[in-house]
């Protein structure tokens, strides 16, 4: 796509998933964890990461959210769509497509914490720990990237960008893109 900096390409996500699920089902075998994911960037990872999960597990999603304008993050952050399944006394896995501030996942493992949860570990796609203004421990980590901001294999800036099969730096001339194409999707050139 014109104007992007790939990060990272697809071929390189697709290789760690493979690792991180083989890390995953290692440690969990012989448990059933339940995998919280949020919604809605995560969604992608999450789908690529179950298939190669080898053992049982069950999904619920949760939608929290930290971000105004499409890009500016806030340390306040909203629970908008609560957990279906009872997760008390679970071994719990939360993924997530990325982690900055620690803002959204600290108030969700609070939430689980209150729920009596057997243990937490969170997994995810991205981590920005140059951006970290709580600290989070991050169990298991696609990869480490600086603090930009970043679209593509579910990210999204604006409801745009989520369909890129890659991680790549938002520039002014995608945010541009985004802004003009409104409500249409902006197709992979």
């Amino acid at each position: 796509m014109d104007g992007c900096e790939i990060l990272v390409t697809a071929e390189q996500i697709e290789a760690r998933i493979e690792e991180l699920a083989r890390q995953i089902s290692r440690e969990y075998r012989g448990k059933n964890p339940l995998l919280i994911t949020l919604l809605k960037g995560a969604f992608v990872f999450l789908a690529d990461l179950v298939r190669r999960l080898s053992i049982p597990h069950e999904i619920d999603f949760i939608t929290l959210s930290s971000y105004r304008d499409g890009s500016n993050r806030s340390s306040i952050v909203e629970i908008s769509d609560n957990l279906k399944i009872d997760p008390r006394d679970r071994d719990v896995i939360i993924i997530d497509e990325i982690v900055d501030t620690g803002h959204t996942l600290s108030r969700l493992i609070r939430t689980l914490d209150n729920r009596n949860v057997r243990s937490v570990k969170i997994c995810t796609l991205l981590d920005k720990p140059s951006a970290r203004e709580i600290d989070v421990t991050v169990h298991y980590t696609g990869f480490t990237i600086p603090d930009v901001f970043v679209v593509g294999y579910g990210l999204d800036y604006r409801e745009q960008f989520r369909n890129l099969p890659y991680i790549c730096k938002l520039s002014r001339n995608l945010e541009r893109q985004a802004v003009s194409a409104g409500p249409d999707a902006i197709p992979l050139k």
